[in-house]
């Protein structure tokens, strides 16, 4: 595989920076996640210049990953994007393309950057820049444009050859490589509940005018950030209150019984567990909860990853057998002697704890597989509720710079992971890369099972996470691997200035992750 990019110093690096001196590099191809992050951040600016050449005045907004792609449109237009102008934009980006474009790399002092981005009707890089506090910043010009990135860019556009731009919603999808075959461009796949949620946070936030980290920074400065707090907040609550009471609706028709709770990793699950428990209580219902972990198999039976590790994402970690049978007799109204998990001898366990369902009672299970039909085939599709939760940030940096749903996560496991678990964000990142493999294999694939979607996101959480996130952040060795990732976390955070968490509610979701939280974990 060429390489895109190169890791000096295990920082990320273009293919023109100059070395002058000794320095470790290690060349990158889109095969790793830092060249495919590269890739599409250069098929981005690509896209920008097409339409920059072909519609002058359009202003282009990528506004999240979505269906193998990445949803954009041209912002403050409610109108569909015609289809023979997308075909228009999609043969004018070959041209780009077959041309052999540089990507040329500068950096100028910030206040000049400004100037250049006013002149060329970018407002919202504008407004970011104008609050990050840098002396200087690197941009990249592309023919006649220019525009900045959180990655370095290609050398030139004909690295840039695999790529697709269809029609989606009314706006376009743009396509980057296949990851499991690199020389096809991926396949599209229906995620209509997925694109729903999304767009119903993209409209919230167009609510209160804050779109990007810009508009965020000026409601900081401005002392606005109390009133934004109340209101994501609030959206929470009626979220939670709606999906309670469609659940109480469908237990009162005869079915609900068993609420499956499911999502990634630092999605907020137990939270949301905790939460949507107290407004089922406010329709009449009593929620009981469990945790799947509790159902792992002894350590010795667990399957193990590719590399030998034990695969704790892994459907088959569980005891699924025991699962159904125990969920089977509580619906039927049996006592249920429960099983915890000691993971500290990798053993279950039988305490003497017990679990009766009762009328006006509904069982919440909660865990990483709840949406995947093989984990409770023995039961009733009528008696399961299935709820998925993921942080879907709607946030931009700018209108071309999205904030990864990945990396917020991640932020939130780092700061979780050294708080409560002892664990350093040297180990938290060196897992990552596993964890999203687990996921990509036993969570996303079911998404679109779930009765309710649920995104856990907050508007103004990163620039609350900052000052714990990079605390810990700044404690990763610059000599082993996972430097790369902190470094490129911590210049991702510098982009907010910080929201103090003494504003924040001790019922908030985020609280899971910041400590505070009324709820007992």
């Amino acid at each position: 595989m060429n390489a895109i990019c190169a890791k000096v110093n295990n920082k990320i690096e273009d293919l023109r920076y100059r070395v002058y001196g000794p320095k470790h590099v290690e060349y990158l191809g889109i095969d790793s996640s830092e060249g495919y992050r590269t890739y599409i951040n250069s098929l981005c600016m690509i896209l920008y210049k097409a339409i920059t050449d072909l519609f002058p005045g359009k202003r282009l907004i990528l506004n999240h990953p979505i269906s193998n792609g990445y949803f954009c449109t041209f912002k403050h237009e409610k109108a569909n994007i015609p289809t023979a102008d997308i075909s228009a934009i999609k043969k004018r980006m070959q041209e780009i393309v077959d041309q052999n474009l540089a990507f040329v790399r500068q950096e100028r002092l910030t206040e000049d950057v400004i100037e250049m981005l006013k002149e060329q009707g970018l407002p919202d890089k504008v407004r970011v820049l104008s609050t990050s506090h840098h002396l200087y910043t690197v941009y990249y010009k592309l023919g006649g444009v220019i525009d900045s990135y959180c990655t370095p860019l290609a050398p030139s556009t004909g690295h840039i050859s695999v790529f697709d731009l269809i029609p989606y919603n009314g706006g376009m999808l743009l396509i980057g490589p296949n990851p499991s075959n690199l020389s096809e461009p991926n396949k599209p796949v229906k995620m209509r509940k997925m694109f729903k949620a999304f767009m119903d946070h993209v409209d919230f936030n167009c609510v209160v005018n804050i779109t990007d980290v810009g508009e965020l920074n000026q409601a900081i400065h401005s002392h606005h950030t109390p009133l934004l707090i109340h209101v994501a907040e609030a959206l929470h609550n009626k979220m939670f209150a709606n999906i309670a009471n469609d659940i109480a609706t469908r237990y009162r028709r005869g079915g609900a019984r068993v609420v499956l709770i499911a999502g990634p990793s630092s999605s907020g699950k137990t939270t949301s567990a905790k939460r949507l428990s107290i407004y089922l209580a406010t329709n009449y219902i009593i929620p009981k909860i469990i945790s799947l972990d509790n159902y792992f198999v002894n350590r010795e039976n667990n399957p193990r990853d590719e590399s030998g590790d034990y695969d704790y994402e892994s459907l088959y970690a569980l005891d699924l057998e025991q699962l159904n049978h125990d969920l089977q007799d509580l619906i039927a109204g049996r006592e249920v002697k429960m099983p915890t998990y000691n993971f500290a001898t990798g053993q279950r366990e039988y305490l003497g704890n017990t679990l009766q369902l009762n009328d006006g009672e509904v069982l919440l299970l909660e865990g990483i597989h709840g949406l995947n039909p093989d984990l409770t085939p023995l039961i009733p599709e009528e008696q399961k509720y299935r709820v998925y939760v993921s942080a879907l940030t709607t946030l931009h940096i700018d209108d071309h710079n999205w904030i990864s749903t990945s990396d917020n996560r991640l932020l939130r496991r780092i700061v979780r992971d050294s708080k409560y678990r002892g664990v350093s964000a040297t180990d938290t990142i060196a897992r990552w890369k596993s964890v999203r493999r687990g996921e990509e294999k036993w969570i996303f694939p079911y998404q679109e099972n779930a009765d309710a979607m649920f995104n856990s996101s907050l508007i103004f959480e990163l620039a609350v996470m900052k000052e714990q996130a990079e605390r810990v952040l700044k404690q990763v060795p610059r000599n082993v691997p996972e430097y790369s990732e902190a470094h490129r976390l911590l210049r991702f955070l510098e982009f907010f200035e910080p929201i103090s968490e003494a504003e924040i509610p001790s019922t908030s979701l985020l609280r899971e992750f910041l400590g505070g939280s009324t709820f007992h974990y």
